[in-house]
């Protein structure tokens, strides 16, 4: 029941960028989460803080699509965490379609007043070391 209680707040976030949906978004976070996003700066603390990266996707898409691929997670009695890889893409304003790029995303749950909450995640790219870019062309 616990696994499924978190599967369902990847649904959720899916659903609720989709619909650009801020409201929708806030209740899969904790108020005090910490955010490893992949727009600067290093870190992301809070609700707020979290829901003001998502505010700017939607700035920059006319229609957004989210997918969530590969999710493996591992459910404790107040404490789990999860994998998997995510997709942003969709209908820049004013410009084109883009495909988006695939990214390794984690998830830290806890169980608060009997609701699981995402208290933490990290997005990522992998790295080329030697030229110092993001290797943003992978696929899963």
């Amino acid at each position: 029941m616990d696994e499924a209680e978190i599967r369902g707040l990847a649904d959720k976030i899916i659903k609720g960028l989709r619909a650009k949906d801020l409201e929708g978004l806030k209740r899969v976070y904790a108020t005090d989460i910490v955010s490893f996003d992949i727009e600067p700066p290093l870190q992301h603390v809070g609700i707020e803080a979290k829901l003001k990266n998502w505010a700017k996707v939607f700035t920059l898409f006319e229609g957004v699509n989210y997918e969530i691929r590969d999710l493996t997670l591992t459910v404790g009695d107040e404490v789990a965490f999860g994998h998997a890889f995510g997709r942003l893409s969709g209908v820049l304003k004013g410009g084109p379609a883009t495909s988006g790029m695939w990214v390794r995303v984690t998830f830290g749950f806890r169980k608060i007043d009997g609701t699981w909450l995402i208290t933490h995640d990290q997005v990522s790219v992998p790295l080329d070391v030697e030229s110092g870019k993001g290797m943003t062309g992978l696929e899963p």
